[in-house]
């Protein structure tokens, strides 16, 4: 869901990604580039003054994504719908959201919401008194935060908390959807015990319709990370359910290896970059799984490059609509929701299996390849199995 930002922005339309796809088999080859590129020649400049996919991310404005999270989840209801029932089903909903942070992030980002203050919250005022629809401003949100903290306040120590989770009884149908919080440094805020609150994720009912990864897709945004959903059009066009900060339900909900990179879960040692021209072969393991090369970055300009990452084991056993290698574009200059991540479908053609989406049968296949025609770089896919694939990146 959409992170709300203390100011307005203007949307910007990204230009429309040419590609050419072939099946091939690899012929003579380039020699490799006389001198390899280091991880920090394709790293990318954030661009838009917000969440996006750059690695020079804000950490005073965004939450480090490293480490333990203490997370405090309050339960709230209201005048206009009171909680008729337990917080129990409500904390145990949201609670597996930290094993899957903690297996996505190699066990390098942890969240601490076992203990949840277990009982309900009164709102001072109705719920369909805060406006929450996709037009919701930041004030208006900064308020309901507001109010749950000051009515929770007598009974919690906030400053023991590094970001809150706000849930909402099911009673209350006008908190439909889960927006994130970051604060603005140029205003006073939200505080309570001495502790200004920075980050929270104010769920809606949609949290039951998601599932409990809405959580570690609402904490990415605390993060820095944009969403890769389109805020206009065809929702999933651009990621579809590669990465959680897309389709949180979909069938391979993992973050992108471009995402552990940034955040430090992956370090630049993991990262095999081609910023010059030449080529390199490169042998990559799945993102699911920790350790090995975890993507091989094509850098095509100041904001913009080509990943290519093995997907390999489907996430949490859930069975996979395509394995192989996913490609994608990345540019830090494209705003949240505008399509800052668009991944490259190997397979336009292909009759997607039962529960899959178009873009879900997106992995390239040993034999075949990709070339951008705009900028000539080529990655080509050879040898793959269970244990990782094989690329060839070239750059003229």
């Amino acid at each position: 869901m959409p992170t709300l930002p203390p100011r307005p922005r203007a949307l910007i339309v990204a230009a429309a990604l040419a590609t050419c796809l072939t099946t091939t088999s690899a012929t003579a080859e380039e020699p490799e580039a006389s001198t390899p590129s280091t991880a920090a020649d394709c790293a990318l400049p954030g661009r838009t003054g917000w969440t996006d996919e750059g690695h020079d991310t804000d950490r005073a404005q965004f939450q480090r994504p490293t480490g333990t999270h203490r997370v405090l989840t309050l339960f709230v209801d209201f005048p206009d719908a009171p909680a008729t029932d337990s917080t129990d089903a409500y904390a145990t909903h949201l609670s597996p959201a930290a094993e899957w942070m903690r297996t996505a992030s190699y066990g390098r980002s942890r969240l601490d919401i076992a203990t949840p203050y277990r009982r309900w919250i009164r709102m001072p005022s109705t719920s369909t008194s805060y406006g929450f629809d996709r037009g919701i401003t930041f004030e208006s949100h900064e308020r309901y935060l507001r109010d749950a903290v000051t009515a929770a306040d007598p009974f919690v120590d906030f400053s023991r908390y590094d970001m809150v989770y706000i849930v909402p009884a099911k009673a209350a149908r006008a908190i439909s959807f889960s927006p994130t919080y970051l604060y603005d440094p140029a205003t006073p805020g939200v505080t309570a015990d001495g502790s200004r609150v920075k980050w929270a994720v104010t769920f809606g009912q949609d949290m039951w319709r998601w599932g409990y990864k809405v959580a570690d897709h609402e904490t990415g945004h605390t993060f820095g990370l944009p969403d890769v959903y389109a805020f206009t059009g065809e929702t999933h066009r651009f990621v579809n359910g590669w990465d959680i900060m897309g389709d949180i339900a979909g069938r391979a909900p993992h973050y992108l290896g471009w995402h552990s990179w940034k955040l430090g879960w992956i370090g630049d040692g993991q990262v095999a970059c081609l910023a010059a021209s030449g080529t390199r072969t490169v042998r990559l393991t799945p993102v699911e799984r920790p350790g090995g090369t975890k993507i091989a970055v094509i850098r095509t300009g100041e904001t913009t490059a080509y990943v290519a990452e093995s997907r390999r084991a489907e996430f949490n056993d859930r069975t996979a609509c395509s394995t192989g290698v996913l490609i994608y574009k990345v540019d830090s200059a494209t705003r949240t929701g505008d399509g800052p991540v668009r991944v490259i479908n190997a397979n336009p053609d292909t009759t997607p299996p039962s529960g899959c989406g178009p873009l879900d049968v997106a992995a390239l296949a040993s034999g075949q390849s990709f070339t951008d025609p705009a900028t000539g770089v080529r990655i080509a896919v050879g040898t793959g199995d269970s244990s990782g694939d094989t690329v060839r990146l070239s750059k003229p």
